[in-house]
């Protein structure tokens, strides 16, 4: 993998967690203020949420690797 697809990923990954963490801490706050929503809508959202940081870190260790084997 090159250098510019190995920092690609890193900043993908950045982004994922960046993005995803806001939308969790919006998402905990819409809740503990009693938004009516059904149980779904949280139950989804928090799994979105769980597998975007998880692709995040495969992104990070992904790129973090290429980029250390590069050197």
């Amino acid at each position: 993998m090159g250098r510019k697809t190995s920092w690609f990923l890193v900043a993908v990954a950045a982004w994922n967690f960046l993005t995803w963490i806001m939308f969790a801490r919006n998402l905990y706050d819409a809740h503990s203020s009693g938004e009516d929503r059904p149980q779904g809508y949280w139950v989804a959202h928090t799994g979105l949420i769980v597998v975007n940081l998880a692709l995040g870190a495969v992104f990070a260790v992904l790129g973090v690797r290429s980029l250390r084997r590069s050197r």
